[in-house]
């Protein structure tokens, strides 16, 4: 069995390492939020001070972080993973990024002799739990035949995209198709609603319809239709308004930079813009149904248990 060194111990890395624990891996961990450290250390993970320690004797090292910056800050600097990293240590990133700071991993990590494989990944805290999520690796063959060892025990799909970026390119279109579809979603659950259909009914035949896709499975924005749906937890967030507003905005920003028109995802990305203004990055991305509404009330969504959950 391997030593993994895990900096980002969030949402998605707690469950993703406690797969890697009970696969036999020993797991170090760093994260500067000790909530997410803590839920980590409860699936088996050793908790390290720093990215240094994390990195001793690590046979791989995994990133999994929010915002491409903080992708930047953990791999430079006297404290990052290309001064503490053995060269010997496969470096794979899990985060949604932009291109050009995927090809910057690539391009730097190779300037210092490691071997860098993007490997971002779809499938929500649900895929996390359940080991079933699909990773979408970009680098050199042999690279990503090296990096599925590690990958496997959290991976229901593992597909070598190709080269390097490869895999992020993929994510990011992937992800963009997810949040034009969230807000088909989102729309025709409410059109449903005012022509009196029974939601349960018309989901099934939307699932077994030409209507039906992977939000409307899963996360079907209307409470007691689907169990994983946000709705049934006042829109708690499975996957933010925050983290879906960047991770759009980087695919209409790769439209931009290749010329290719992109009138649906601007409008996805325009109605997850306008939920972070009214101050719901915290919520679940699928809270955009509520601007399909007729009077901006959304069965499922209280507001006022926010303001009551933010006070206590």
């Amino acid at each position: 069995m391997s030593t993994i060194a895990w900096i980002g111990l969030g949402h998605m890395g707690a469950p993703m390492t406690g797969h890697l624990v009970a696969a036999g891996h020993t797991v170090r961990g760093f994260d500067i939020n000790p909530a997410a450290a803590a839920a980590a250390e409860a699936r088996g993970v050793t908790l390290a001070g720093s990215i240094a320690e994390a990195l001793e004797g690590a046979d791989a090292c995994f990133t999994s972080l929010p915002m491409p910056q903080h992708v930047r800050g953990v791999y430079e600097g006297p404290d990052g993973i290309w001064a503490n990293a053995a060269t010997g240590t496969i470096l794979l990133d899990t985060s949604t990024v932009d291109i050009e700071t995927s090809r910057w991993c690539h391009a730097e990590s190779e300037a210092r002799g490691f071997v860098f494989v993007d490997s971002p990944i779809s499938g929500g805290t649900a895929g996390a739990e359940a080991h079933s999520l699909t990773f979408m690796l970009g680098g050199r063959p042999e690279d990503v035949e090296r990096a599925k060892e590690f990958i496997g025990p959290m991976a229901g799909s593992i597909v070598a995209c190709g080269g390097p970026t490869s895999g992020i390119a993929a994510k990011l279109v992937n992800n963009m198709m997810l949040f034009i579809g969230v807000m088909a979603v989102a729309e025709g659950s409410q059109l449903a609603e005012q022509l009196g259909l029974d939601q349960q009914t018309f989901w099934q035949v939307a699932n077994a319809s030409s209507g039906g896709s992977w939000p409307q499975r899963v996360w079907y924005p209307v409470p007691g239709v689907v169990e994983t749906s946000a709705a049934n937890r006042n829109f708690d967030a499975t996957f933010s308004v925050d983290l879906a507003r960047k991770d759009c905005a980087l695919a209409v920003q790769a439209g931009e930079t290749t010329g290719v028109h992109l009138p649906a995802a601007q409008l996805a990305l325009s109605q997850l813009v306008q939920l972070a203004e009214e101050g719901l990055g915290g919520k679940d991305c699928t809270l955009v149904t509520r601007l399909a509404t007729p009077d901006g009330t959304l069965r499922g969504y209280d507001p006022s248990l926010d303001r009551v959950a933010a006070s206590a």
